[in-house]
């Protein structure tokens, strides 16, 4: 796996499949592993690149807080480092923002970018608050664990997952040093004056029920970004294990075009 060196972080990525380049951005949690459940879906017509940002299990960097500058310009590095060209970008959640940052900073970069349930700026109460009780989580693991899955799936989701499914998603997310400043980043986060620089062909892709980041959040990230198309799906923060062929119906017919 190769590992590139931004400003003194060691970022390791993955490269997979053939054909035109898909960055896939993480949002909180281990990193480029969250991928895992939709890649098949992309590799076999799409060369696919998965870094793991600062922040995530596989990356080394100093331990200062995070920023979007500093993760935008890790995940420029990479794709510069590939050497793919020119790259559809796709980001989730934090890595959503992270994604838009990437296409206002180094257009030359992105052909086409698709910021999914993210959120832009620290404006919402609601996530201000959001974050303060899931980093007051932090000092009880379980409570932790729990406390993650409840913002990641609708409860419409969960009820057909069953029980025993929800409780295995708990071991997805567990209170490290490098997850909470994930978390931390995600209240402060701020790209709003960024988004009006965007000249990359944007879908930007909205959750209907999510509790992390409520989908106010994603509309908002929509028209921030001129010429933006905005498309909402009927689930939970992860979109792409919830609905998952919707979600990559909709990711393909755009990067297609």
């Amino acid at each position: 796996m190769p590992t590139i060196t931004v400003d003194g972080a060691r970022i390791p990525y993955r490269v997979e499949g053939t054909g035109p380049a898909l960055v896939l951005v993480h949002g909180v949690g281990p990193g480029a592993a969250m991928w895992d459940g939709v890649l098949d879906r992309f590799t076999g017509h799409r060369t696919v690149v998965r870094p793991d940002l600062a922040g995530s299990d596989a990356a080394s960097d100093d331990g200062a807080p995070l920023t979007a500058g500093t993760l935008a310009a890790q995940v420029a590095a990479v794709i510069e480092d590939a050497g793919t060209g020119r790259a559809d970008v796709l980001g989730f959640s934090l890595g959503a923002p992270v994604a838009a940052a990437v296409a206002a900073l180094r257009p030359d970069l992105v052909r086409r970018l698709v910021p999914v349930a993210g959120v832009a700026g620290p404006g919402d109460e609601y996530v201000r608050q959001l974050v303060a009780s899931w980093l007051a989580a932090a000092g009880d693991t379980d409570a932790f664990a729990r406390h993650s899955t409840l913002l990641a799936y609708s409860r419409g989701f969960m009820n057909r997952a069953g029980h025993a499914a929800v409780e295995q998603a708990h071991a997805f997310m567990a209170p490290t040093p490098d997850r909470l400043r994930q978390v931390d980043l995600v209240g402060r986060i701020d790209v709003r004056d960024l988004l009006p620089r965007i000249t990359a062909p944007t879908l930007v892709i909205g959750a209907l029920h999510d509790a992390t980041l409520p989908v106010e959040n994603h509309r908002e990230f929509s028209t921030g970004i001129a010429g933006a198309e905005y498309a909402e799906l009927d689930s939970g923060h992860v979109v792409m294990g919830e609905r998952t062929d919707e979600f990559l119906k909709l990711v393909e017919d755009f990067l297609s075009r």
